[in-house]
């Protein structure tokens, strides 16, 4: 007959336990600091966006915070011309029903590069921008493309809303959004980028407007 005896843990050299624990104790704090870093980057990468009320409307200012995707930068200096846009909604909160949208806000932008001049031109407008419909528009030419980008994350007192279109007492709530607009590159890179993460650029943000400061 064979027996076969097990080691319980008990029996575990007291020197074999105390590797383990601190092997244990590694690891949590290793799990712990990858959560504090992700955090620290969430914070980081957050764009502060600031709601001011003046007797012309609701003007908009936040500094956007991203990297331009390398395949987007590609195509620029390729020269095929980007296209950003940037919508703002006002809404109202009701207890009855879901938010309802006040007022739309819409900016387009288009950033091109040229071989010939080596210089950035980014054309900014309400209307949409395309070569033969260029709209209300303020055109801007750039040495750099870091100089241009600057200009395109920076937005400044963006009239969104009248200054009626509050109501005294309601709640509010601004949605922001900014993206690439893919539907405005040629049609071969259209449909390239269908399900591509690295052409996405896509920032949201909402920021509740003070009901006591309601006028």
């Amino acid at each position: 007959m064979m027996a076969f005896i097990t080691r319980s843990s008990k029996s575990w050299p007291p020197d074999r336990l105390g590797w383990l624990l601190a092997a244990a104790l590694l690891w949590i704090m290793q799990g712990v600091t990858q959560v504090a870093a992700a955090s620290a980057a969430e914070l980081a990468n957050r764009s502060p966006m600031t709601l001011e009320r003046t007797d012309s409307g609701l003007l908009l200012s936040v500094q956007l915070k991203f990297d331009l995707p390398a395949v987007v930068e590609d195509a620029l200096y390729k020269g095929i011309p980007i296209y950003f846009v940037v919508q703002a909604d006002l809404l109202r909160d009701r207890w009855y029903w879901a938010k309802k949208t006040i007022a739309t806000a819409q900016r387009r932008m288009r950033l091109s590069y040229h071989p010939l001049t080596r210089r950035w031109r980014l054309t900014i407008g309400s209307a949409d921008l395309t070569e033969s419909n260029q709209g209300l528009t303020l055109g801007q030419n750039f040495d750099t493309l870091d100089d241009a980008m600057a200009v395109v994350r920076r937005i400044s007192r963006w009239k969104i809303a009248e200054v009626q279109d509050i109501e005294p007492g309601s709640k509010h709530v601004v949605d922001f959004s900014f993206e690439l607009d893919t539907s405005q590159l040629p049609r071969p890179l259209q449909i390239g980028t269908l399900g591509q993460t690295d052409w996405l650029i896509d920032v949201r943000l909402l920021q509740s407007l003070d009901p006591e400061r309601a006028k």
